[in-house]
């Protein structure tokens, strides 16, 4: 099976209905994260079929997910980005997002930019610095993927969010053990399990706000 039919089957299977063009993008931001990790090591998975179900189905199973109202023209940061997920996923899919990777280690900020402008994804910002150093306030949603614990990530990410913003933290199994353990003035508003294509394994979305 081609990665084409492999991303399409897979984004069908998720009923996510996306042009061409964002499809044939998606699979060039894997090949260009191909071309980078023989130098820089930024996934451990180098295998692109794999790629397209761990790194793109994943990062894009928030999608149906989350309500529309979250979405359209909404202020979006992924923190911890690495090499850009789920943030570059999300933002080839949905262009009306405007998205901020927020990542601290400078060879993976250094690759976000250069994604950023071979596949010209005006929608995307790159912040080269730790996430407790970022202004307060600014971002509708922030999303983690296999960041931190919750706590941690609520911690150290909770003050960019804007008044009615929530926090969304991407887990492997329903973490209760975290669940129970969030800080004083935060709650969790929903867990739900995300369907991704090809991989058999647990996925969840953490929804979490303040009270």
């Amino acid at each position: 099976m081609s990665l084409s039919q492999q991303l399409g089957d897979g984004l069908a299977a998720m009923g996510l209905a996306l042009p061409a063009a964002s499809q044939a993008t998606l699979l060039a931001y894997v090949a260009l994260l191909k071309k980078w990790n023989r130098t820089y090591n930024l996934t451990a998975i180098r295998d692109e079929a794999e790629m397209v179900v761990q790194h793109l189905l994943d990062s894009l199973s928030v999608l149906p997910a989350v309500q529309e109202s979250a979405l359209a023209g909404r202020r979006w940061a992924d923190i911890g980005s690495g090499a850009g997920l789920p943030g570059i996923p999300l933002a080839i899919a949905r262009p009306d997002l405007d998205m901020t990777l927020i990542e601290a280690v400078d060879k993976k900020s250094a690759f976000q930019r250069q994604a950023k402008i071979e596949l010209g994804l005006s929608n995307i910002s790159v912040l080269n610095r730790r996430v407790e150093d970022v202004e307060a306030g600014g971002f509708d949603a922030v999303v983690s993927r296999a960041f931190a614990e919750i706590a941690d990530f609520i911690r150290q990410a909770g003050h960019l969010l804007a008044p009615c913003g929530r926090l969304y933290a991407m887990k492997g199994r329903l973490p209760d053990d975290e669940l129970g353990k969030l800080p004083p003035g935060w709650t969790t508003v929903a867990c739900m399990p995300l369907k991704v294509p090809g991989l058999h394994a647990q996925r969840h979305l953490i929804v979490i706000e303040k009270v």
